[in-house]
């Protein structure tokens, strides 16, 4: 079996470090993130009076 040439190997290294790279930043940047439709209502604040 002959043996690949060591250039070939780094063009075999570059195209699929390539390809994973735009793999990898499509499927980050294809998925659009799930708005909230409205923030739950903060809970009221319950005012405590101190008397010194």
């Amino acid at each position: 079996m002959p043996q690949m040439a060591p250039l070939l190997w780094l063009n075999l290294f570059i195209m699929f470090s390539i390809t994973f790279i735009i793999f990898l930043t499509l499927n980050y940047f294809i998925k659009v993130p799930n708005k909230t439709k409205d923030l739950l209502p903060t809970p009221p604040k319950q005012e405590m009076s101190w008397k010194w």
